[in-house]
């Protein structure tokens, strides 16, 4: 199941720049993660200063 990220989400980017598969995209509130490409590597929640992100 893919990572999540939550209303900590400070739109800081680390966690797009983190993502290999490029699954994270800029939202309108936070960044989003597309389901459909994300492998749950969770290099973008090791990145997340805010530890916004976690296991779907």
């Amino acid at each position: 199941m893919a990572h999540v990220i939550g209303d900590e989400c400070t739109k800081c980017g680390s966690c797009a720049d983190a993502c290999p598969f490029q699954a994270i995209s800029e939202g309108e509130d936070k960044y989003q993660i597309n389901p459909d490409v994300c492998t749950d590597c969770g290099l973008c929640a090791d990145q997340c200063p805010s530890g916004a992100i976690s296991e779907g």
